[in-house]
């Protein structure tokens, strides 16, 4: 069959090389002293990326690493290509697919120099950020990652970026079924949605309005423009979403949201999921079932912090155990997601919505 002339391209945030330490230690120089993440001055954020995190933090990090390796790498690098594979499957061997990383290997670069190869005729690209939620240090580090390899090496393509898909229906029944066997099979007292944090200051940066996010008294679920670029209310939404869709409030146990891997001093979004943890287990909950629905696939942040140093905490607190949720991951419902979007991409300009 003939080759598409559009091409899939599949972003995450990225992964070490190996949980060796100087691979660490590269992999954190790239993620950290990206103006997005780490959003002050730049000589501010060398200072502190080089004086202050690199001497320690890539020896914790390998640890932490070493932990949740898997035989064939990193997890996240293999469940992208687990989720690439079957979506090839579905789409046919003529659309060419490819992952890239915002850091590590392989890169967005790399992402479009192997649809270039797959098909030099290519004319536009559909990349898709990963991220159900849009963050400052998430979804538009890779949109302007993105555009600059665009601009650079191949400004005659079209690029097309899928918006965050919090909302969408289909995305929704995937997270919904992810987290259903683990309800239903498991007698817990909590559902605790924990998402990835940031800085407060993020949300204000990207307030469209300029008075809004965390400005007014439930300012997330007042309607507003903000919304369109807010990660807060995004959170907020997708655990509204899932909770409807599984009818928590109609369950025998209690459900809330929390923010996890703070870094630095200053205000980050809270609560907290450490202090959340601790403070569920002394208030007598037994047993929690935590889920990530910031991520879709599992990586350090899912298996590491939460599997195995939150479960650490809650039972130190007081708890019995902590199940963790798995993320999406390569799930059918979640192929099911992306093999639409990805179809209606596909469709001749014209009958494109």
């Amino acid at each position: 069959m003939e080759q598409s002339k559009t091409g899939i391209l599949l972003v995450n945030l990225g992964s070490p090389d190996s949980y060796e330490p100087a691979d660490l230690k590269v992999y954190l120089r790239e993620f950290l002293t990206d103006k997005r993440v780490i959003d002050v001055p730049t000589p501010l954020r060398k200072f502190i990326v080089e004086a202050m995190i690199l001497p320690f933090r890539p020896k914790e990090s390998a640890e932490a690493y070493e932990l949740i390796w898997w035989d064939e790498g990193s997890p996240l690098i293999v469940i992208t290509q687990q989720v690439i594979d079957k979506l090839q499957k579905r789409l046919g061997d003529e659309v060419p697919i490819s992952m890239g990383m915002r850091y590590g290997n392989p890169s967005i670069e790399a992402g479009f120099d192997e649809l270039m190869e797959k098909n030099p005729d290519l004319e536009r690209v559909f990349m898709i950020p990963l991220y159900p939620q849009y963050a400052m240090a998430t979804t538009e580090t890779v949109i302007e990652k993105a555009k600059e390899v665009w601009q650079e090496k191949y400004p005659h393509l079209e690029m097309i970026t899928k918006d965050a898909f919090y909302d969408d229906p289909q995305y929704v029944k995937a997270l919904g079924e992810s987290i259903r066997p683990y309800i239903e099979e498991h007698d817990i007292d909590h559902l605790l949605f924990s998402y990835h944090g940031v800085p407060e200051r993020h949300i204000k940066k990207r307030d469209i309005t300029g008075d809004h996010c965390l400005k007014c008294e439930d300012c997330c679920n007042i309607n507003s423009p903000a919304h369109t670029f807010c990660y807060r209310h995004q959170n907020v939404k997708t655990t509204q979403n899932a909770a409807e869709y599984l009818d928590l409030d109609n369950k025998d146990f209690s459900y809330s949201f929390a923010f996890q891997s703070k870094l630095g001093i200053d205000p980050w979004l809270s609560p907290a999921t450490d202090s959340e943890l601790v403070r569920l287990a002394e208030e007598g909950v037994k047993k929690v079932a935590v889920c990530c629905p910031a991520f879709i696939s599992d990586c350090i942040e899912t298996l590491e912090e939460i599997g195995i140093r939150g479960k650490e905490d809650f039972v130190e607190a007081g708890g019995d155990d902590l199940i963790l949720i798995p993320c999406v991951n390569d799930s059918d419902l979640w192929i099911d997601a992306l093999e639409t979007w990805c179809t209606n991409m596909l469709k001749p300009a014209e009958t494109v919505a």
